[in-house]
């Protein structure tokens, strides 16, 4: 199963992928799943967000838990863009690059 840190690797590789360096809420939606391997548990229907699955509630759970150890906004690699999405910060290229996973 695809946890937070998962999906917001894939959120910075979207947002690093982008000119804005930015990941909107929209694009996320649209490309997580050619990032990260979903299960079935992530594909399952919200049970607090109507007309989400899991693993999009995840995507907007990376600011709910942004004071968390282990968040990547947290630790620099995002930061949020109100009612937008995620911007990849230099720290956060940095992460991707060591990784081998900056585009």
């Amino acid at each position: 199963m695809a946890q937070e840190k998962h999906i917001a690797l894939g959120v910075m590789q979207i947002a690093a992928s982008q000119a804005s360096g930015i990941c909107s809420f929209r694009r996320a939606y649209n490309e997580i799943p050619n990032y990260v391997k979903l299960s079935t548990t992530n594909s399952a229907p919200s049970q607090t967000r109507p007309g989400e699955v899991m693993w999009q509630q995840i995507v907007r759970n990376i600011k709910s838990h942004d004071k968390a150890s282990g968040n990547f906004i947290s630790d620099g690699y995002l930061v949020h863009v109100p009612k937008t999405g995620y911007a990849i910060t230099p720290s956060g290229r940095r992460y991707l690059k060591a990784k081998g996973l900056h585009p």
